[in-house]
């Protein structure tokens, strides 16, 4: 028996010191400092928000912007108010765990990404190890942990329940378990509007196997699951279509041009960019912006937005090329579906955000970052911007 304990407890040991449990824990404990620090001592210092009970200084720096929409849905549902634009699998959660917690719902918020976080870590190492190594798989979960969004990974948002849903569902197509794969792809287009970008890649991997119309049938259950949200809109507020008026309303248009149009926008707006911060004049700015806007943040923001669309079309590229068509077609899919639906003013609205659950991204800057020069200077740059990114995440400041 004291044999049987001793292994029991080694085991245990063994699984926090595994590469994905390690990252996760030291990498969201030191985010997290980092964010209570610059609560504390930088000023003006954001007032903790009346509506909300449970915040303190621990949980309030993790409830910014989006997140009072998923808390108010969580705890009172939807309303015909434009919280249809925020899809149902993560506020549902949290409503769950909340009233498990009486009433805290930020804490819950937090206690479901911090949970689906851990588990992509683990899926993503599982899922590039074979490819990669395990030291590739080591910098795979390593660049996602201190990607310059990462802290998205334990706010009260859905990036983590996303993430975890998207590499579940390439998980179990690897091993040709199609009906589950097709159920958690529809918990992902739940939870995003984008996991529709998983049933390309999804399908052409059950086009290659040998149960191909089994697997293809399988596929088919997504969209029934996903329809489900719809259907719920018409029962409770007779609006089955009221998520895209939502999106509408936030400024979001569905172009007939798909991603073309967003990408000529985009282009347009870093070009402008471009020209306004060279020139240093802050009368020449992105003619679709908001009056109210200040023309440099607009310049900066737009030209943050297309650079990180064009590094993760390029690792998107390369993901196809190293990993396959699958891959590669979740990648360059994910980002197709912003672009066909640009906002104005920053057509490229959130983008470095939307790049977040990309993780065959990730796996291919591991592939081509062999030398420990690379590795290094990929975690400083990440680092660097990440710091800033939390500060600006801290100071109530929009971040992506």
């Amino acid at each position: 028996m004291a044999v049987l304990v001793r292994s029991e407890k080694a085991s245990a040991a063994e699984r926090l010191r595994a590469p994905p449990v390690a990252i996760f824990l030291w990498s969201r404990l030191l985010i997290w400092a980092s964010a209570v620090f610059v609560w504390i001592w930088f000023e003006p210092r954001p007032g903790l928000p009346p509506e909300a009970k449970d915040l303190g200084y621990a949980t309030e720096v993790w409830y910014r912007a989006d997140a009072a929409w998923f808390v108010s849905i969580a705890e009172h549902g939807y309303a015909g108010n434009g919280s249809a634009a925020f899809y149902p699998l993560y506020p549902l959660s949290v409503g769950l765990v909340g009233r498990a917690f009486g009433g805290l719902y930020v804490t819950a918020g937090v206690v479901v990404s911090l949970a689906a976080c851990l588990g992509a870590f683990v899926l993503l190492h599982r899922l590039a190890l074979p490819r990669l190594g395990a030291d590739g798989a080591r910098r795979t979960v390593l660049y996602l942990a201190l990607f310059p969004m990462a802290l998205y990974l334990q706010a009260v948002y859905c990036e983590s329940l996303y993430l975890l849903c998207c590499l579940g569902a390439f998980t179990l197509a690897e091993r040709r378990r199609w009906l589950p794969a097709g159920s958690v792809t529809g918990l992902a287009m739940l939870t995003r509007v984008a996991g529709v970008a998983l049933l390309p890649a999804l399908a052409v991997m059950a086009w290659r196997s040998p149960e191909r119309q089994r697997a293809l049938a399988s596929l088919a259950v997504a969209p029934l699951i996903w329809a489900l949200y719809p259907l719920w809109l018409q029962l409770e507020l007779h609006a089955p279509r009221a998520e895209f008026a939502a999106q509408a309303a936030w400024g979001r248009h569905l172009s007939y041009a798909g991603p073309l149009a967003g990408l000529w926008h985009g282009l347009q707006a870093a070009w402008a960019g471009i020209e306004q911060v060279a020139t240093g004049d802050a009368t020449r700015y992105w003619p679709h912006a908001a009056a109210a806007a200040d023309p440099l943040r607009t310049a900066s923001r737009n030209l943050e937005d297309f650079a990180f669309l064009a590094v993760f079309a390029w690792l998107g590229v390369l993901a196809w090329r190293r990993f396959g068509a699958p891959y590669g077609l979740f990648v360059l899919g994910s980002l197709a579906v912003p672009l066909s639906a640009p906002t104005s003013g920053y057509p490229l609205l959130s983008m470095p955000r939307f790049c977040l659950p990309l993780f065959p991204a990730f796996m291919a800057l591991a592939a081509i970052t062999v030398s420990p020069r690379r590795e290094r200077t990929v975690l400083a740059a990440s680092s660097l911007l990440l710091g800033a990114v939390i500060v600006e995440w801290v100071a109530g400041q929009w971040v992506s």
